[in-house]
């Protein structure tokens, strides 16, 4: 898919509100006419039908629509942030994906300031386009924990269930990630305890199960490596059973990165 859109100066405003060093501009989107004819309204009414299944040049028009409204009732929502980081975790370049990851943190931040503070879904969305946007550049990330560590708390607070315990898996993985006091967040106890409460509360996602079996294989207990693998086994099957529409190949990179770790000796 081609990106070519005009560039809208008054989400560029709110891009680095709370947050170090994003990028400020825009992925251009070039769209053909073919594009549904779409309210932002009723995005927010049907959000719910956008997400992994949905094909990209939809996607790309909804984005698009966002883009122009200037409906306080649909800013102040999460759609803007979700559908922004749909489209940056399909594309492949990392130049265009973090902008994509860093206009969702934009469109994250006009919802806060336009009353969503209340919506987990908001703070959660914030965090994982976050995320996605500095995970290339350590110093970046590291300007960054602070903010991620909060706003996926909150998210963890307000709304643990949503994306299948996406706030707590995200938390989690934060935690197994970073570095340990007293240069970072890390801790691995913190992380055990989401990342096992994902996979409880939320046995059909299969990252749940994969991050678990991580957290678990970095405690370096001899004694976990019987639940690794039941965890990792249950991970492959829900992943290849599961129709994650464009949610797998991604996900199959966390499961080969894994493997690489992963190999205990019999």
């Amino acid at each position: 898919m081609v990106y070519n859109i005009r560039f809208f100066p008054h989400l560029m405003l709110i891009f680095l509100t709370g947050c170090t060093g994003l990028p400020r501009d825009q992925v251009q989107i070039a769209l053909p006419d073919d594009c549904p004819n779409l309210s932002a309204v009723s995005l927010v009414e049907e959000q719910n039908q956008l997400g992994p299944l949905t094909d990209t040049h939809t996607l790309a028009c909804a984005l698009t629509v966002l883009r122009n409204t200037q409906d306080p009732a649909v800013l102040g929502t999460s759609l803007g942030s979700r559908l922004s980081l749909l489209l940056a975790e399909r594309e492949v370049d990392q130049n265009k994906r973090e902008k994509l990851a860093a206009e969702g943190v934009g469109f994250a931040e006009a919802a806060l300031q336009r009353g969503g503070r209340g919506d987990g879904a908001v703070h959660y969305y914030l965090a994982a386009n976050l995320g996605l946007s500095v995970r290339e550049h350590i110093t970046l990330a590291m300007r960054n924990l602070g903010r991620l560590e909060d706003e996926m708390k909150q998210a963890v607070a307000l709304n643990p269930d949503i994306d299948s315990g996406g706030p707590l898996r995200l938390l989690g993985m934060l935690y197994l990630k970073a570095p340990s006091w007293p240069n970072g967040i890390g801790d691995i106890d913190k992380a055990l305890e989401l990342l096992e409460k994902a996979a409880r509360e939320h046995p059909d996602h299969p990252l749940n199960h994969l991050f678990y079996a991580r957290a678990l294989w970095a405690e370096g207990d001899e004694a976990n490596l019987t639940q690794i693998k039941a965890e990792l086994a249950q991970a492959e099957k829900l992943l290849e059973e599961g129709d994650w529409g464009y949610n797998k190949n991604s996900w199959k990179n966390e499961f080969a990165e894994f493997a690489q770790e992963f190999k205990p000796v019999d």
